[in-house]
């Protein structure tokens, strides 16, 4: 056979076998990707109902949900604030929340926040702080950051929301203090947030339920 011929042959055999391939990592990648929304869904309302739970509101709360935009969120995109109500009345607003200053980058939380200003309680849900030190802020490692539960911005008050190396009353890390800091300063400032946005954030949902403020 000519070698022309030969070399016309691979390459349309090539041409197959990558139009094979991409079709297959296409198929795959849309197979997984739903899977993994649907993952990251159920983990999300599992954490969002460690916050509130289910007898606290009778409402979507993925349903009930406004897009913000605050310095005091510790970033300049847009994050959610998720919205716990009953019989129609304000119970709980979850807020997105990134500490800027973490050790090894941004530390992301939930921040529950109950109507009458004080904390339902605080959730990291993304960080990269170091295993063994930092990641005691992780409620899998440890019960840290159960510590928030009740606590407001009249109690403690003022300098007292810090760790207690800095003249506040939480406690830090043995050997890592930056991680515990920069996790107080970001609920302490989305707690001012919400306690200065308040009617807003819990405005009735628009028709789509989800809505955005700035």
């Amino acid at each position: 056979m000519p070698l022309w011929k030969n070399m016309l042959i691979s390459a349309v055999l090539l041409g197959l076998f990558a139009i094979a391939g991409t079709g297959m990592v296409s198929l795959t990648y849309e197979n997984t990707a739903e899977r993994i929304a649907a993952n990251h869904r159920a983990t999300l309302l599992k954490t969002l109902h460690e916050l509130v739970p289910p007898q606290r509101h009778d409402n979507d709360l993925f349903s009930d949900r406004i897009r913000v935009r605050d310095p005091l969120l510790g970033t300049e995109e847009e994050v959610t604030v998720y919205r716990a109500r009953q019989n129609g009345q304000p119970v709980a607003a979850i807020i997105e929340c990134v500490a800027p200053e973490g050790y090894n980058g941004n530390i992301h939380l939930l921040v529950a926040a109950n109507h009458d200003g004080t904390l339902a309680g605080v959730r990291v849900i993304e960080h990269r702080e170091t295993p063994g030190l930092g990641d005691a802020i992780d409620l899998s490692r440890s019960d840290w950051i159960l510590q928030f539960n009740g606590k407001s911005l009249e109690e403690p008050a003022g300098k007292q929301w810090a760790v207690k190396r800095d003249g506040g009353v939480f406690d830090q890390f043995t050997g890592a203090t930056i991680t515990p800091r920069a996790v107080v300063k970001a609920v302490h400032q989305a707690l001012i947030y919400f306690s200065r946005h308040r009617d807003a954030l819990f405005a009735p949902a628009t028709d789509s339920g989800e809505s955005r403020h700035e």
